[in-house]
């Protein structure tokens, strides 16, 4: 009986073909549209998930300064390497600690220039922030005691300063310091926050500090917390150790921040969450447009057929049944809607994936929702132009002209 209903429901749809692609087109609008961003938006998200996890494994990241607001601080006073040696000392569960002075410098190789971020650290460095050397190598323990002149170089550096040519070996002047390039950094391209991370050369913490700062501080410590361990419990330890080592009372504030790369993913990411559900839920507006033109057009359908209504009334049919075929009928056209909105849908998310560079996540649950979610709105809008078929008086229906 339904199978027949159905066959009846797609021939009705086949007598209209350009009524129904029209009447259609809000639910495939719709669906398309919330598939899409949900899409697009967990792809998003999963690419802030691992570009911060690119940053760093476990990351806790100690900054001078007390806290006011976003983007500000006061009373800076800075680090120490006695600070960062405290803490690999004294905190359990520390996998590396790596104290960190960078700032913006010149970068000039004979005719070619380019401004980039020199980044004074030691070789905990390199494993705080997951990063490998692809030729060349680390710091000697030597140079890194003695300040010598010698750099590790990102890529984009390599690139805008020696172009297509050998750089190994090579020597580059970062203001008066003339270095010598002995490795080159593993490409890690841009960060979440948009900057590009192979912008660098790193040199020994004590040669940035002899040859360009010109005082021993340390601008932060960058600290990685061991597989498996809890970091806000190294977390707490790190700040009341600072605290002890900054000599604080307890009534004073911190004047630093231990900030974990965890709660500034977890940020991110629910502001990406937010903003998804936000552009979905505008989206969807487009299902209750899509419903309200199925409404419309099976009311005049319903008109149309009002004699064939009554002739089928007349030679017996029931009111369930003549209210179950517009029923089908509505729900069959929002259901084809549905199907073409995934495909859609789909094909437009693997194009925006690739244009935006976000990597495409299939979510299938939201494709399962979007679909029965179009076939709910067929229910919902079809069932009054069904009831008021099934409600016909044969009698009048058939003098229905």
């Amino acid at each position: 009986m339904l199978w027949n209903t159905v066959l009846l429901a797609l021939r009705e749809l086949r007598r209209n073909v350009m009524r129904s692609v029209l009447t259609i087109l809000g639910i495939v609008i719709g669906v398309a549209a919330v598939i899409t961003m949900v899409t697009i938006g967990g792809g998003a998200t999963a690419q802030v998930k691992q570009q911060i996890a690119s940053m760093g494994s476990n990351l806790l990241i100690v900054t001078p300064g007390k806290r006011l607001g976003p983007g500000q601080s006061t009373g800076n006073i800075p680090f120490k390497q006695s600070d960062a040696d405290a803490i690999a000392r004294d905190v359990s569960s520390l996998a590396a600690v790596a104290p960190v002075s960078s700032q913006s410098i010149q970068a000039v190789f004979g005719n070619q220039n380019w401004s980039t971020q020199v980044t004074g650290s030691d070789n905990q460095y390199f494993r705080v922030t997951n990063r490998s050397i692809k030729s060349g190598r680390r710091f000697s323990d030597s140079e890194l005691r003695t300040g010598a002149a010698v750099c590790i170089v990102g890529e984009t550096v390599r690139k805008k300063l020696f172009g297509g040519q050998g750089s190994m070996g090579e020597k580059i002047r970062l203001q008066k310091l003339s270095c010598e390039i002995i490795g080159i950094l593993e490409g890690k391209g841009q960060s979440t926050m948009g900057m590009d991370q192979d912008d660098i050369v790193v040199i020994p913490l004590s040669t940035y500090q002899r040859r360009i700062a010109g005082n021993q501080d340390v601008g932060l410590i960058q600290i990685s917390v061991q597989q498996g361990a809890p970091t806000e419990k190294a977390q707490q330890n790190i700040r009341l150790l600072m605290r002890e080592r900054r000599h604080l009372s307890p009534s004073d504030d911190d004047n630093f921040n231990v900030m974990d790369m965890k709660e500034i993913a977890n940020m991110l990411t629910g502001t990406t969450q937010t903003l998804t559900a936000l552009l979905s839920a505008v989206a969807a507006v487009s299902l209750l447009v899509g419903g309200i033109g199925i409404m419309n057009i099976m009311l005049v359908s319903v008109t149309e057929r009002t004699r064939e209504i009554g002739i089928r009334l007349a030679i017996g049919a029931l009111e369930s049944e003549v209210l179950m075929q517009f029923l089908v009928e509505a729900v069959v056209l929002s259901s084809f809607g549905g199907l073409i909105g995934i495909v859609l849908a789909l094909a437009g998310s693997v194009w925006l994936a690739a244009v935006l560079h976000v990597p495409f996540v299939f979510n299938a649950g939201i494709v399962v929702i979007a679909f029965l979610f179009s076939a709910a709105v067929g229910v919902v809008f079809g069932y009054f132009p069904a009831l008021k078929a099934a409600r016909m008086d044969p009698i009048e229906a058939l003098r229905h002209e």
